[in-house]
């Protein structure tokens, strides 16, 4: 038979509680302290271990109180037994949530290093934490006496009906696997759709791929869609790239004299303008007589994708401004118009050109 409570346990009882909850608030100063001191260390082992003992050794503290206390006490049996579980399932539930926060944020850190972008692969750490907390879970049914034998093959027998009811959900979550670890996308990269969808990568989740455009708007493009489309990635394997700028000036113009300014206008380009390449070898491409005038091609550097808009707006702008300045005439496209008289079409003249001048017009 237990004995009646008296107010010497009472106190004895309070008196841990007490100790339980300075111990704690001690122990968070403490590692408080420890966490400044672990950033300013290389080493990033001091920063994991006193990030766990944060959250782990205070309520451990409280625990150890709240246990003491309830020994103090005259408890039965019974209601002692579930006093020791529930304190035992409250650290178990706190190191479970810790180890979950933690491995997630080493997944992160080993995406965001392989990647090389400030965005994170959360598919990766969500996974983590699910197979984190699952494991906590099972321990938690195991602490309080529940056999998960049962539970384990329910779930085995029950994995068939629950993988036909989120067929898509997992054509989804396994497609956006295969797509970071085959590394065809990673955060970061600048990607197009055949579809017409562009822009960078800012996250690949368990369901989702997070495309942002360059007018900040945000396409969202299932996992299966993604790796089932033709997509151009403008970053693997290499960031830098190429873009043509097309041009063209008339008959008369000196061609070498034109290629010469338009390469020197774009090493200066190259060299001057931020997101360029400055050890780039621009390069001109002749390649088509017009109606009106000669085209051809420059062929500039630039650092990644986005970059080529400024690339291209300020060697448009310096080309022409250089042009009028060596009298390079860019000639406007001519069209010959015909008109009806009388109910007939006139038969409009050529234009005399110096070349023709001497030639026999036909006759009307």
């Amino acid at each position: 038979m237990n004995r009646a409570l008296t107010l010497h346990d009472a106190i004895v009882a309070g008196i841990w509680v007490a100790v339980g909850l300075a111990a704690a608030l001690v122990l968070r100063v403490i590692l408080r302290w420890l966490a400044e001191r672990a950033l300013r260390t290389k080493w990033e082992g001091d920063d994991i271990i006193v990030d766990i003992l944060r959250t782990i050794a205070p309520w451990s503290a409280v625990a150890g109180g709240l246990a003491a206390a309830a020994a103090a006490l005259p408890l039965n049996r019974p209601v002692g037994h579930i006093v020791n579980e529930t304190l035992t399932t409250s650290i178990v539930v706190a190191a479970t949530l810790t180890a979950a926060r933690v491995v997630g944020g080493l997944v992160r850190t080993v995406a965001q290093s392989r990647s090389g972008v400030a965005g994170s692969a959360t598919i990766f750490v969500n996974i983590t934490r699910i197979v984190v907390m699952a494991m906590g879970f099972l321990v938690i049914l195991q602490t309080l006496g529940i056999s998960i034998a049962p539970l384990l093959t329910a779930l085995g027998v029950g994995g068939l009906a629950i993988a036909l009811a989120l067929k898509d959900t997992l054509a989804n979550l396994f497609a956006g696997v295969h797509i970071l670890v085959s590394k065809t996308v990673q955060p970061g990269d600048y990607i197009r759709l055949s579809s017409g969808e562009e822009g960078y990568v800012v996250d690949v989740n368990w369901r989702n791929t997070v495309v942002e455009q360059l007018n900040n708007n945000r396409v969202i493009i299932p996992n299966a869609k993604l790796a089932g489309t033709n997509m151009t990635n403008f970053t693997r394997p290499e960031q830098k790239l190429s873009v043509t700028v097309q041009v063209g000036v008339g008959y008369e113009s000196d061609l070498e004299h034109v290629e010469e300014v338009t390469i020197e206008v774009a090493e200066k380009v190259m060299k001057e303008v931020p997101g360029a390449v400055p050890d780039h070898e621009p390069a001109v491409r002749f390649h088509t007589f017009g109606d009106s005038r000669i085209g051809f091609t420059v062929i500039l550097g630039v650092g990644e994708f986005s970059d080529k808009y400024r690339i291209k707006h300020e060697f448009i702008k310096r080309l022409h401004e250089r042009y009028r300045a060596e009298g390079i005439r860019i000639p406007a496209p001519e069209r010959t118009v015909s008109l009806r008289q009388g109910g007939e079409a006139a038969i409009p003249h050529p234009r005399v050109s110096p070349d023709t001048a001497d030639l026999p017009r036909p006759a009307a």
